[in-house]
């Protein structure tokens, strides 16, 4: 359950966790429901779901809540759409648009990938829609590089970025 790699669930279901986590507390499955404009059975049942996997608790009459598990995994999945819409931006996109090309490819993309991008772009802390908050994985323990060994480690990243550009995707 922990996002070791990031790609656990369904884009609808990830959608569902980061809407969770963004309000806060206790959410009314009719607040879901009317959110993303689906019928109130059809949230219960992918609800159900996140938590016999163990992500959500359901309270009878009030809603769901993230578990402790389920509020560290939507927190990643909130990093990775800021991050990536900030990286999107950063490429010339507008915020809308960045907001809605990560929102299509986000859930294919790994724990270790968004870490490895967010050191890139050097661990920001304001992304388009939202802070971006920062773990082990992402600000691993200080290492130091030498000048020639940091130089080999820039220009072997900026050839893949530049591969990754010239491929047009």
């Amino acid at each position: 359950m922990e996002p070791e790699c990031g790609l656990v669930l369904p884009a609808r279901k990830v959608e569902y966790m980061k809407f969770i986590f963004e309000k806060g507390g206790t959410v009314r499955t009719n607040e879901i429901a009317t959110a993303f404009s689906v019928d109130p059975s059809t949230i219960t049942k992918t609800l159900a779901e996140l938590n016999s996997a163990g992500y959500l608790t359901h309270i009878p009459y009030h809603g769901v809540c993230l578990t402790v598990s389920g509020n560290r995994h939507a927190e990643f999945l909130v990093k990775r759409h800021r991050v990536l819409s900030l990286m999107l931006v950063r490429n010339g996109l507008t915020a809308q648009q960045a907001c809605r090309e990560a929102s299509r490819f986000e859930s294919q993309v790994t724990k270790k990938a968004i870490d490895r991008i967010c050191r890139f772009m050097g661990h920001p802390r304001q992304g388009v829609c939202g802070e971006i908050t920062h773990d082990d994985g992402c600000l691993p323990k200080e290492r130091k590089l030498s000048a020639p060994l940091l130089k080999q480690e820039l220009s072997t990243t900026m050839k893949k970025l530049d591969r990754h550009q010239n491929s047009g995707e």
